[in-house]
């Protein structure tokens, strides 16, 4: 069958690629068409375009790229029309994807969405067009099953893509000396991971703030993980030259939250990796102040960040704009870095949050259900 896929930003484009892999199992003669970035392209098909050529976040951010926004949704359409698919499958990013997912059905289009759009943070009356424009809901969060069902959408749940990520990881069981000979790092001092985002916005904001908290701390090791497609420059720019300790190693999330003894971390996937990986951790997040301050006025959640929604606690804290300050950062690092019953309970909530998100193989479970619901589908017509 046809598949045309469209992921937005780095985390889509890491499920993107797990489901395609599961898809071309579950499917043999699976052929993709898709946006999305590096990792699905590694699962061959053909890319329309990439995500760091479409990625726009924040209200402000959105308004002045209104017309980049228009020109990426026709092009879209044409092409989906182009290729006249089985299946579109929509993955996350819901800003541009609710478009896509209208313009679909009503082309008489099969719709899947794969990680529902965060309808249960804010803008919670989009739930009524996944109910009108999507024909199944795949979903990643064992909480969303009731949350979905009370609106009358059966939503399919077969655990969460990110254990597989994280557990398959090339380097999972590599030793830190090992890690530190392929790097070219010097590992006379441990380490601590900084994981600024994959935006320019968010990095541009956090980024400093790390930097003022790195100088704090000499005898540390500062790893620096380059999100995949940013360029280097956003990063480098920021740092300068005399950064002695703050070391930027690209493609290397994984690796550096394996071998950190603690990190810093923008708010997204990345602070469920940490989570998963078993890494220490205080999440550090703002922006535009205007975006923030909408933000917080239509958030119907009290965390922002994954592992904390899943527990229904807070297990690391959350330092947001005003919050977040070289000052307050480096007072949990050093809990985090010196206090072993804060850590030892923290890693306790890290091994129920895994225990909650199931066991693995989520991408082929996920994968092989799409592809029943196609057959089904096609089967009843």
């Amino acid at each position: 069958m046809r598949y045309y896929l469209i992921a937005g930003e780095a985390s889509g484009d890491l499920h993107g690629s797990n489901l395609m892999k599961g898809l071309k199992s579950a499917d043999k003669n699976a052929q993709f068409r898709y946006w999305g970035g590096d990792l699905m392209q590694s699962e061959g098909g053909e890319l329309v375009r990439h995500y760091k050529e479409t990625a726009v976040m924040g209200l402000v951010e959105v308004l002045t790229h209104l017309g980049k926004i228009s020109r990426n949704l026709n092009d879209c359409k044409k092409d989906i029309l182009e290729y006249n698919p089985d299946v579109i499958i929509l993955i996350d990013y819901p800003g541009f994807n609710f478009r896509i997912a209208e313009f679909a059905k009503k082309k008489g289009f099969k719709v899947f969405y794969y990680i529902a759009p965060k309808v249960w943070a804010w803008k919670e009356k989009r739930v009524h067009r996944l109910k009108k424009w999507v024909d199944r809901l795949f979903i990643i969060f064992p909480f969303e099953i009731e949350y979905f069902k009370k609106w009358g959408i059966n939503a399919i749940y077969n655990g969460n893509p990110l254990l597989d990520s994280v557990d398959n990881y090339k380097y999972a069981n590599e030793s830190i000396e090992e890690f530190c000979k392929r790097t070219g790092i010097d590992s006379c001092k441990p380490f601590v991971g900084l994981l600024a985002g994959s935006r320019k916005a968010e990095i541009k904001y956090l980024l400093p703030r790390m930097v003022e908290v790195a100088e704090r701390y000499p005898q540390y090791n500062f790893l620096l993980a380059g999100a995949p497609s940013t360029n280097k420059e956003i990063y480098t720019d920021i740092l300068g030259k005399e950064n002695k300790n703050i070391i930027l190693l690209q493609n290397e999330t994984y690796s550096i939250l394996k071998h950190s003894k603690a990190a810093i971390i923008s708010s997204g996937t990345a602070s469920l990796e940490a989570a998963l990986i078993g890494t220490p951790q205080v999440v550090g997040y703002g922006g535009n102040e205007i975006t923030y301050r909408i933000a917080m006025l239509v958030l119907k959640i009290k965390y922002i960040s994954l592992a904390n929604l899943i527990m229904d606690k807070k297990i690391f804290k959350e330092l947001l704009q005003h919050d977040c300050t070289p000052d307050k950062l480096s007072a949990e690092l050093d809990m985090l870095l010196n206090n072993q019953e804060y850590i030892n309970n923290m890693k306790a909530d890290y091994a129920l949050v895994r225990e909650a998100l199931g066991g693995k193989g989520a991408s082929e479970k996920v994968a092989d259900a799409m592809v029943q619901e196609l057959i089904k589908m096609k089967t009843n017509n």
